[in-house]
């Protein structure tokens, strides 16, 4: 039975809501969404309701604002920040209710505008957000990230296709890689987090204290925190309820060693970060630390992440993902963090998931810190894998385990 368009938007946000959040009843939602999205908000808003949530709360964002601001504002007021909007998610993690991000940012949105103004807001925003961001990395409630197509992302994804059907093929796109299309999306997506979770009860078993990667563009040795815990799919709320914190997902990934990142990688795919596009770039680490960078295009960029604090010149997050996930036998390039992650490999600067570690989400920031599993106000995902690359497990007694082989899993 073909579908049509209301029919397949439908399921995406029943999928957000039951497998992404999996709401309960009498359950408030935050919403957050970019004002073009009106159409999955609104839907993603009946599903809520239908789902028995109590109120469904709305924040629009808008990327347009975002550009006025950096042309228009006094250069001096880049440190000001709007705190009730901290204060209100807060306040909704502390009543239980959950959180979804409609996540659907224009790549090019402040191209050619101030890099400096744009660290200076950025740093702010994560200063401010990271109390958030530690409930969030803690699992304090269910939360979930989905995206939509908007007319500029639509034409960089598809720049050869007619301008009128970019959107309408973004749209296809997003609807069969995130299974849409499927005679039950709902059990397909409980299958598919089956098959991510077996592998990580089988990597969190094997306790590897050390990954080694080799491909063309890497040659790296991280080390693992002891008592690290892979994860992959679904992840459980201290609610104990099942959520999902992104569609797609294809990863799974855990905590690196914080002082244990050697050797050299080059990007695979470009970073969109900070509304600025990082290509072609390189990192060299030692003893953890990123010691020396360069990138083609953004290299500002890179270099502001990298200078955010102590914590984003090192690992947060190692994430591996087979090449033959669907994103990345699409072809495409999203310019989207949350498709382009699961179409590669790929590691983190900055915070590490304390619920990657055994008890992590108990402990405090220096217990962390002294288990090895970094801090920091960034967590920004970088792309590393591709089809010819090779990635081992070196186990407590020395021994070396095959566990992809021209990104693909070797066992």
């Amino acid at each position: 039975m073909s579908l049509t368009f209301e029919q397949k938007l439908k399921r995406y946000a029943d999928l957000s809501i039951k497998v992404g959040v999996n709401l309960r009843e009498g359950q408030r939602l935050l919403l957050s969404a970019p004002i073009e999205c009106t159409n999955i908000t609104r839907q993603v808003t009946i599903s809520a309701y239908q789902a028995g949530a109590s109120f469904v709360d709305v924040l629009w964002d808008d990327d347009i604002l975002k550009r006025i601001r950096f042309q228009h504002a006094p250069h001096d007021s880049f440190e000001l920040f709007p705190s009730w909007v901290i204060d209100r998610t807060l306040r909704a993690i502390e009543r239980g209710d959950s959180l979804l991000s409609i996540y659907a940012p224009d790549p090019d949105v402040l191209q050619g505008l101030d890099t400096d103004l744009i660290a200076i807001a950025q740093r702010t925003a994560q200063t401010h957000n990271s109390a958030i961001a530690k409930h969030l990395m803690s699992n304090a409630t269910s939360w979930n990230a989905i995206s939509s197509p908007k007319k500029n992302w639509a034409a960089k994804v598809f720049p050869d296709t007619p301008h009128d059907k970019q959107v309408e093929k973004l749209w296809d796109t997003i609807f069969t890689i995130c299974r849409v299309d499927r005679d039950d999306p709902v059990q397909a997506w409980r299958n598919h987090i089956k098959k991510l979770q077996s592998v990580t009860k089988r990597f969190t078993a094997k306790q590897y204290t050390t990954l080694k990667y080799l491909g063309p563009n890497i040659n790296m040795t991280v080390g693992l925190v002891p008592g690290h815990i892979w994860t992959g799919g679904s992840v459980i709320s201290k609610a104990n309820r099942e959520y999902l914190p992104n569609i797609p997902t294809e990863e799974v990934f855990t905590t690196p060693h914080m002082d244990k990142a050697e050797g050299t990688l080059t990007s695979s795919k470009p970073l969109l970060y900070s509304g600025q596009i990082i290509d072609d770039f390189s990192m060299t680490f030692e003893n953890g630390h990123v010691i020396n960078f360069s990138a083609k295009k953004g290299e500002e960029t890179l270099k502001n992440l990298i200078e955010t604090d102590d914590g984003s010149k090192r690992l947060g997050e190692v994430a591996l993902v087979p090449h033959s996930s669907p994103i990345s036998q699409s072809g495409l390039l999203f310019y989207n963090t949350l498709y382009d992650e699961n179409a590669a490999s790929h590691f983190a600067l900055g915070r590490a998931y304390p619920f990657c570690l055994d008890g992590g989400p108990e402990m405090s920031r220096d217990e962390l810190l002294n288990v090895g599993s970094n801090y920091s106000l960034a967590h920004v995902d970088f792309m590393i894998g591709s089809g010819e690359m090779d990635v081992d497990g070196i186990t407590a007694d020395g021994v070396t385990e095959p566990i992809m082989r021209a990104g693909e899993w070797a066992f």
